[in-house]
């Protein structure tokens, strides 16, 4: 008898064991842009205790019905922690047929673009229609199937806490075509002939020996044993740091990645990164420019940053110098170059022509508005000599100097960071005069505010050629807007940054620059993630307004731009 209760004892402890390991299928992070430009990541909806995304296809004669049903199931679950959206699972990668499908079906939730498919791939998407439930905490499928009674029961057993597998149903339906991912799965990418020359042109330059990158992709066995990390940052747009919207505005800097490649370097790595049968490895060739010479020529002027030490460990604060220059009459800068000490600490360079009595801030924290000389910053990947647009210069008034702002990130090695800086100058003046205009806002952002709303505004007086843009927030920031208002009222987005990221922050370069009237009003409008869901957040308890350091914030859009009639 004892012998039958120990045994019934053991069983149910066995089950409730295997109970308490089970686990829903992982299917990692990911982050997509919707139709109107929002940013969408699974790993930030943590505050909800499940995401329910079905796929869309404007071509199938049925999706009509598929829209209204889960329309009606998203009503039912108003107010109780459960996100709704569409994605866009088919190979239809024009955004206009897109946003005019979503128009033509009256899809009222967010319609995620996933226009190369591989967030369709991974959640193993057959058919328009289907529904995917998943847990953003767990970063785990719940369920995939129709959307039948079966989402509801799956979704009371998430938040009873009790879901510990994934549920599969057959779905019927439209089939949705993978064109793309059957290519590569009856032939897997090259490494030599594919794979590589990605890798060369978007990675390579960062993630070298001595790079600012975390790790070396110099060989097929460096990319083979982080193809899961590069894998995760491709899905989550981490990396290539392209954080603007590519439907918006055009940039020549912008770290622009097509979703040809995005496919080929994703099945390359789930095919499990085969070497190819090619006898030299590519990126063991590579042949890096020397970093420490002037790709101009020899600068007019050379400017020496003082030494600094960078400890191994610990958060340094900014550093704010002076440095006088020799001029003895009024100078025109054409182009910048910036040699970094060691580019692996130097996290940005800021540098403004100022005024005798003037200091690094310029009085930006105390104005809204302000138009300064910035000739020009370091940030990370950015390598280049930079040269102003045609016939257009920084001034520097004879008895000015540069004042310089550093901000390092130790990296648990200590070291000495000696930066120099190359000046090209005009032999005669040239036609315009550039300024950057910092054009910020007040806030006060309360403790675990997830959407914190920021906006500022400035009215130009005269008409004016913009040409750069940059966005300027610290770790709450989440994302930011520039757009114009011309006098007759109508609206132009030129730049969004749907995805900020602090540690990514450069002058985004107008291909076509903008010419805006006198009385165009601009904008800069975004929001901040104080919340706990904020990887980057340092403390979300703390109420936030301006303040100079990281760990504070700032809520500054800089419009880089010169007058439209000439300066002389």
């Amino acid at each position: 008898m004892n012998k039958i209760i120990w045994s019934g004892v053991a069983a149910v402890a066995s089950a409730l064991s295997a109970s308490a390991f089970a686990l829903p299928d992982r299917i990692g992070d990911f982050a997509l842009l919707d139709s109107d430009g929002e940013f969408h990541q699974l790993s930030r909806m943590r505050d909800q205790e499940a995401l329910v995304l079905m796929s869309f296809d404007n071509s199938c004669a049925s999706i009509d019905a598929a829209v209204a049903q889960l329309q009606t199931m998203q009503a039912n679950w108003t107010d109780q922690n459960v996100t709704f959206a569409f994605i866009n699972s088919s190979s239809e990668s024009d955004i206009e047929v897109i946003r005019a499908a979503k128009v033509k079906y009256g899809v009222n939730l967010p319609l995620l673009i996933d226009d190369g498919q591989v967030v369709s791939e991974t959640l193993a998407l057959s058919k328009a229609g289907e529904v995917a439930i998943l847990d953003p905490d767990r970063l785990t499928i719940l369920y995939r199937g129709p959307a039948q009674d079966q989402v509801a029961q799956v979704l009371n057993s998430e938040k009873a806490g009790s879901a510990d597998s994934t549920v599969v149903v057959a779905a019927s339906g439209c089939e949705l075509s993978y064109p793309i991912k059957n290519q590569h799965a009856s032939q897997a990418p090259d490494y030599a002939s594919e794979v590589a020359p990605i890798i060369a042109e978007q990675c390579a330059n960062c993630h070298r020996e001595g790079g600012i990158g975390p790790f070396a992709m110099d060989s097929h066995l460096m990319l083979q044993g982080w193809s899961p990390m590069i894998r995760e940052v491709l899905l989550t747009k981490r990396m290539p740091p392209m954080q603007v919207d590519p439907y918006i505005g055009h940039f020549s800097n912008a770290r622009y990645m097509a979703q040809s490649d995005i496919q080929t370097l994703v099945h390359w790595i789930d095919a499990g990164a085969p070497r190819g049968a090619a006898a030299i490895d590519p990126l063991t060739q590579l042949d890096f420019p020397d970093r420490k010479s002037w790709q101009l020529g020899e600068p007019d002027y050379v400017i020496n940053a003082p030494a600094m030490e960078v400890p191994a460990t610990g958060a340094l604060d900014y550093i704010d110098i002076d440095v006088d220059l020799p001029f003895d009459e009024d100078k025109w800068v054409q182009s910048v170059q910036f040699i970094a000490g060691d580019e692996s600490v130097l996290h940005h360079l800021l540098t403004y022509v100022t005024a005798p009595a003037e200091d690094f801030d310029g009085g930006e924290q105390n104005q809204s508005s302000v138009a300064r000389r910035f000739l020009e910053g370091y940030a990370p990947g950015k390598m280049d000599a930079m040269t102003f647009p045609e016939n257009t210069g920084v001034f520097i008034p004879k008895g000015h100097k540069l004042s310089m702002q550093f901000h390092y990130t130790t990296n648990g090695k200590a070291t000495v960071d000696e930066t120099i800086i190359g000046l090209y100058m005009y032999d005669e003046p040239p036609t315009y005069e550039n300024f950057t205009r910092s054009v910020s806002g007040n806030f006060r952002i309360p403790p675990y505010a997830q959407d914190y709303p920021a906006a500022a505004t400035y009215l130009f007086e005269e008409d004016v050629v913009v040409t750069g843009l940059r966005a300027h927030m610290h770790f709450r920031g989440k994302d930011m807007r520039f757009s114009a208002e011309m006098p007759d009222g109508t609206v132009t987005d030129l730049l969004s940054v749907p995805n900020y990221s602090y540690a990514w922050q450069p002058t985004y370069q107008l291909i076509e620059p903008a010419a805006l009237p006198a009385g165009t009003k601009v904008h800069v409008t975004g929001t901040f993630d104080n919340s706990e869901y904020n990887p980057a957040n340092p403390d979300p308890s703390k109420s936030l307004s301006f303040g100079l350091q990281s760990w504070d914030e700032m809520f500054i859009g800089y419009w880089t731009y010169h007058a439209a009639v000439p300066t002389n």
